[in-house]
């Protein structure tokens, strides 16, 4: 990585840019040195060719570009160059002016919260089913949401391959609204470590693997390797209980129901069981604030539960 993030790159990127803007400037000049008037042009004297020949008399000349075009491409070259003396453009140079992007989204950021801070502050001091329950804010709430959260768990809240669906009331953490706020303001770590070793050989795996697919009743579950696997299966009692109905406080995630967060398949769940899990969940409380949050938290909340 430290390749990337030498002084070499900040140089590099800086005399490119340098050379491509001169280069442009003397591939014009050289292109206005030659002049052909238009009386001249008109009678063919001075005028190369391209050596094209069209119907045995449409010959393509090697005209000079007009005046007026070359004079706008000489503007542009200096319209390049005050940009970039006066905005960042060469590398890790901030410019004459020192403006940033993030800079002027911190300004953009602190007017809108200027605008919309006190409606928040207004639903922040409401409990959040009474804030679900709110159709203005369950709409701020679904905005808040596909702005910030739809990338990994889709625009209709269902989740995707080792990211949760929030739109059925399956919870590694407590789907109640004060913990769900809670995830969202701080985020979660979720780490299953691998635990093929402390189960025993591959056999052993793939006992325990159908095991587990028998206590949701699942019909892929063979069930002689079931038997072989239940005793095998003490390695994961500490995080997921006698029944595999998993801790919330842990995180562990309830085996005895049918809702998996990579997929169901007995090779899925030796893959897990060989190689663990770790998943991240980014907390938003110091990005978003309380009161984007409290909002957020109430409209997630109301995915999976009556809101009347």
């Amino acid at each position: 990585m430290s390749d990337f993030t030498s002084e070499f790159w900040n140089l590099y990127i800086a005399v490119l840019t340098v050379l491509g803007i001169l280069g442009c400037g003397v591939l014009l000049f050289t292109q206005s040195v030659h002049k052909v008037s238009a009386a001249d042009a008109a009678a063919g004297k001075g005028v190369g060719t391209t050596g094209h020949v069209w119907d045995d008399d449409l010959t393509e000349l090697n005209t000079p570009m007009p005046r007026w075009w070359m004079w706008l491409f000489y503007l542009t070259i200096v319209f390049g160059a005050a940009y970039l003396f006066l905005y960042p453009g060469l590398g890790t140079y901030a410019g004459k002016l020192g403006w940033r992007s993030a800079g002027q989204y911190q300004q953009e950021l602190a007017k809108a919260d200027e605008a919309y801070g006190p409606l928040f502050d207004k639903y922040r001091r409401q409990d959040l089913k009474a804030v679900a329950a709110d159709p203005q804010a369950r709409a701020m709430g679904e905005r808040l949401f596909l702005t910030y959260c739809a990338q990994c768990h889709g625009s209709d809240a269902r989740g995707n391959k080792g990211f949760p669906n929030l739109a059925d009331r399956d919870w590694l953490h407590g789907g109640t609204p004060e913990a769900i706020k809670q995830t969202i303001m701080q985020g979660r770590h979720g780490v299953m470590p691998p635990m093929g070793a402390a189960i025993g050989s591959d056999k052993d795996v793939e006992n325990v693997a159908h095991y587990v697919l028998s206590l949701s009743g699942s019909n892929a579950a063979d069930p002689i390797k079931s038997v072989f696997g239940k005793g095998k299966f003490t390695a994961c009692l500490a995080c997921h209980g006698a029944g595999g109905t998993g801790n919330q406080a842990l995180g562990a995630p309830n085996l005895a129901d049918k809702t998996w967060l990579y997929g169901g398949s007995a090779d899925t769940i030796m893959e897990t069981i060989r190689k663990g899990r770790d998943n991240t969940m980014p907390a938003f409380g110091d990005f978003l604030g309380e009161g984007k949050v409290h909002v957020l938290s109430a409209y997630v909340w109301g995915l999976s539960n009556d809101t009347r």
